[in-house]
């Protein structure tokens, strides 16, 4: 698959807000981010700091209250500006392991008689190679969102947005995802925004970490990653002093922004 052209992204001002009245919560702002193309962002931050808020306005599933959220300088679309992948892998369990691809492929506008070829591309690029007849009740939950990351790249988005999508996982698995999505963002050159509160995770992942305050969520800690992102054993990097120095940092920055 070819990389899309552009993944800039540009957060001017923003503030959301929920409810009306007397119920009015600001969830999230004022935030100014600006994000280049092909960049592995991490947002990570305590509980309700805003950090889903902000994949669902990059994601174009809401409108900020105040200020803009531009992708490649135009508003988001649902389902045209990012591929998403939630907690939950959200797959119809009345398809098949392929089945749930190939919808994929035919919302983003494959045409018929590429499918089945760029199904399998996709699968193989997740580990999945020969599941594709497999119902989803067969395969186990890694294995479950493993597919969900298959069906959110089947559309070549300028985005890829994950929030929190290995939580429920256990922590080989989980790991063993890190290191898979890692590898799929570095591939496709796609932007990817990942949501997490976990700071081994985000200094595992990014290339550059934000962590939010508490509610409304702002920025507490921006700094660029200065760790390998190919050509290393993802075990030797975990142990790394330099890996150590950084999750030690980002987890006291969670702290005390959440204090």
């Amino acid at each position: 698959m070819s990389s899309p052209s552009d993944g800039t992204i540009r957060i001017a001002g923003v503030r959301h807000r929920y409810g009306r009245g007397g119920d009015e919560v600001t969830a999230l702002g004022p935030v100014d981010l600006t994000v280049e193309p092909g960049a592995f962002l991490v947002l990570v931050g305590a509980s309700g700091c805003g950090k889903s808020t902000l994949l669902r306005l990059l994601a174009g599933f809401e409108t900020p209250s105040e200020g803009s959220v531009r992708v490649a300088g135009t508003a988001p679309t649902p389902g045209v500006t990012a591929g998403v992948v939630f907690q939950q892998p959200r797959l119809f369990p009345w398809r098949t392991v392929g089945g749930n691809v190939d919808l994929a492929l035919k919302y983003a506008g494959v045409p018929r008689e590429r499918r089945a070829e760029r199904r399998d591309q996709l699968l193989a690029r997740v580990g999945l190679e020969g599941t594709a007849g497999r119902k989803i009740w067969e395969i186990s939950g890694g294995q479950q969102q493993r597919v969900a990351i298959a069906r959110a790249l089947a559309a070549e988005t300028p985005l890829f947005l994950l929030d929190e999508p290995f939580a429920a996982l256990d922590a080989l698995t989980r790991e063993l995802l890190q290191e898979d999505v890692r590898q799929v963002s570095a591939e496709t050159g796609r932007t990817t925004v990942f949501v997490t509160h976990s700071a081994d995770e985000a200094a595992f992942l990014g290339s550059r970490i934000v962590v939010l305050t508490r509610r409304p969520g702002q920025v507490a800690l921006d700094i660029p990653v200065d760790l390998p992102r190919t050509g290393v054993d993802a075990d030797e990097l975990r142990r790394s002093p330099e890996y150590a120095e950084l999750r030690a940092e980002v987890g006291r920055a969670v702290k005390a922004a959440a204090a």
